[in-house]
Protein backbone atom coordinates (compact mmCIF):
# COMPACT_ATOMS: atom_id res chain seq x y z
CA UNK A 1 0.00 0.00 0.00
CA UNK A 2 1.27 3.42 -1.03
CA UNK A 3 2.16 5.73 1.55
CA UNK A 4 1.26 9.33 1.15
CA UNK A 5 4.55 11.36 1.55
CA UNK A 6 4.27 15.18 2.39
CA UNK A 7 7.28 17.39 2.97
CA UNK A 8 7.37 18.81 6.59
CA UNK A 9 8.82 21.08 8.73
CA UNK A 10 9.34 20.65 12.36
CA UNK A 11 7.70 17.23 11.81
CA UNK A 12 4.38 19.04 10.67
CA UNK A 13 3.23 18.32 6.93
CA UNK A 14 3.83 21.50 5.06
CA UNK A 15 1.66 21.29 1.54
CA UNK A 16 0.99 23.77 -1.37
CA UNK A 17 -1.93 23.84 -3.30
CA UNK A 18 -1.90 27.21 -5.81
CA UNK A 19 -1.43 29.89 -3.81
CA UNK A 20 -2.48 28.48 -0.74
CA UNK A 21 0.02 26.72 1.98
CA UNK A 22 -0.84 24.76 4.96
CA UNK A 23 0.72 24.05 7.89
CA UNK A 24 0.27 21.42 10.64
CA UNK A 25 -1.16 18.00 10.94
CA UNK A 26 -4.97 18.40 10.41
CA UNK A 27 -5.67 15.55 13.30
CA UNK A 28 -4.67 18.31 16.06
CA UNK A 29 -6.56 21.12 17.38
CA UNK A 30 -4.71 23.87 15.05
CA UNK A 31 -3.26 24.74 11.23
CA UNK A 32 -1.62 27.61 9.35
CA UNK A 33 -2.78 28.81 5.92
CA UNK A 34 -0.57 31.12 4.19
CA UNK A 35 -2.31 32.61 1.32
CA UNK A 36 0.30 34.50 -1.67
CA UNK A 37 -1.92 37.77 -2.35
CA UNK A 38 0.94 39.22 -4.83
CA UNK A 39 4.19 38.46 -6.50
CA UNK A 40 6.52 40.69 -7.32
CA UNK A 41 9.17 39.53 -10.33
CA UNK A 42 12.67 39.84 -9.75
CA UNK A 43 14.67 38.43 -12.41
CA UNK A 44 13.48 34.88 -13.83
CA UNK A 45 11.74 34.54 -10.08
CA UNK A 46 8.04 35.42 -8.76
CA UNK A 47 8.62 36.59 -5.01
CA UNK A 48 5.72 36.47 -3.04
CA UNK A 49 5.51 40.23 -1.06
CA UNK A 50 2.42 39.81 0.08
CA UNK A 51 0.88 37.17 2.39
CA UNK A 52 -1.63 36.36 4.67
CA UNK A 53 -1.53 34.53 7.75
CA UNK A 54 -4.44 32.49 9.16
CA UNK A 55 -4.12 30.69 12.85
CA UNK A 56 -7.50 28.49 12.08
CA UNK A 57 -9.27 25.85 13.84
CA UNK A 58 -8.73 21.90 12.05
CA UNK A 59 -12.70 21.26 12.56
CA UNK A 60 -13.92 22.85 9.30
CA UNK A 61 -17.39 22.58 10.77
CA UNK A 62 -16.75 25.51 13.30
CA UNK A 63 -18.29 28.80 11.55
CA UNK A 64 -15.39 30.60 13.66
CA UNK A 65 -12.71 28.85 12.41
CA UNK A 66 -10.46 31.81 11.99
CA UNK A 67 -8.43 32.22 15.49
CA UNK A 68 -5.50 34.83 14.30
CA UNK A 69 -4.81 36.47 11.07
CA UNK A 70 -1.95 39.12 9.58
CA UNK A 71 -0.72 40.05 6.47
CA UNK A 72 3.42 39.89 6.14
CA UNK A 73 5.10 41.33 3.26
CA UNK A 74 7.33 38.42 3.00
CA UNK A 75 6.71 34.80 2.81
CA UNK A 76 9.69 33.85 5.47
CA UNK A 77 7.90 36.80 8.19
CA UNK A 78 4.67 34.66 7.12
CA UNK A 79 6.50 31.82 7.80
CA UNK A 80 7.76 32.58 10.80
CA UNK A 81 4.25 34.03 12.30
CA UNK A 82 2.81 30.89 11.68
CA UNK A 83 4.95 28.47 12.72
CA UNK A 84 5.32 30.54 16.54
CA UNK A 85 1.39 31.02 16.15
CA UNK A 86 0.81 27.19 15.99
CA UNK A 87 3.38 26.10 18.21
CA UNK A 88 2.25 28.60 20.76
CA UNK A 89 -1.72 27.39 20.19
CA UNK A 90 -0.33 23.51 20.53
CA UNK A 91 0.91 24.21 23.96
CA UNK A 92 -2.50 25.63 25.34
Amino acid sequence: MAENKFLTYKEKPLVRKGNEIYYGDTAEKFIVRFEILSTDKQGNLEIADSVSVQLLKSDTEDKDRIIKSSTKDTLFDALDLGFTWLERALKD
